[in-house]
């Protein structure tokens, strides 16, 4: 089993600016061990491990702790995607085997048009040319910024990170849904089952996932789904464990190893 999406953090790297005390128990240094230890129980025996700060530094710095690592599988970096000499800081970084992908931090840039500018295409072209894979942090809002980027690239492996994080608690819906439908007419697009159990915020039940779950099923099918726990952000909603085995109960068992593992392994080239 994969998990498709963890994080890890050093806090005196000075990086993560959303990463304050006011975060409580996930205020830590968090390294893969850590992870290994809430992950290894539920059979989880690789990962992606998922940038978190918006910086090259960071990404270097995931690089360096997945050297070495058999169960990192790869690692979704940052770059510097608007400047002037992208492609060349693409490449460079693509030259270690083990970045699979890119992820500019779209949810925290104010203008949900930023990704569709004129700007970014030589970066596009870069990724495109080193086989890396695009993952989208976004909200509603960007689903049809998405859908319009995906038009542009047919070719660019695009993954919605976290089902595109609907307001759960506040009960989002239709929007939501229609526009997560639509999105998902695009096949190079696939979509991560993880980080819902956050927007329902705590202490809410596993049980308000399922429809937005079911829904996400519906809409991309079991061969562009892909699990994963969104650790240890997780850790604010609910156990590792927990969110593993509602997914696992509520996905088809004849889907277990597609949602679970041989997604993640098509979309990145692992």
């Amino acid at each position: 089993m994969i998990d498709a999406h963890f994080h890890i953090w050093q806090l005196s790297r000075g990086d993560y600016g959303w990463l304050t005390p006011a975060m409580g128990s996930i205020h830590r240094d968090i390294g893969l061990d850590d992870w290994r230890a809430a992950s290894r129980p539920a059979g989880i025996t690789r990962g992606m491990l998922v940038q978190a700060a918006p910086t090259e530094a960071e990404s270097h710095f995931l690089l360096q702790q997945a050297h070495g690592a058999a169960d990192v599988a790869g690692v979704v970096g940052w770059a510097d995607m608007l400047a002037v000499d992208a492609p060349n800081r693409i490449a460079a970084l693509a030259q270690d085997p083990k970045l699979k992908g890119l992820r500019p931090m779209l949810q925290d840039i104010a203008d949900p048009d930023w990704i569709l500018q004129p700007a970014l295409a030589p970066a596009f072209d870069a990724m495109l040319s080193c086989n890396l894979t695009f993952d989208a942090l976004v909200k509603p809002v960007h689903l049809p910024r998405i859908a319009e980027l995906a038009a542009r690239y047919p070719t660019l492996r695009i993954v919605i990170d976290h089902g595109a994080k609907p307001a759960i608690a506040t009960g989002q819906w239709r929007d939501w849904a229609d526009t997560l439908e639509r999105l998902a007419q695009q096949q190079q697009v696939v979509c991560k089952l993880s980080g819902l159990w956050n927007e329902a915020k705590a202490p809410a039940p596993l049980t308000a996932l399922e429809p937005y779950v079911r829904h996400l099923m519906a809409c991309f099918g079991p061969a562009r789904v892909l699990w994963g726990s969104d650790w240890p952000v997780l850790e604010g909603a609910g156990d590792y464990g927990a969110w593993h085995d509602a997914a696992l109960a509520w996905i088809d068992p004849v889907d277990h190893d597609n949602v679970f593992g041989a997604n993640a392994t098509r979309v990145y080239r692992l």
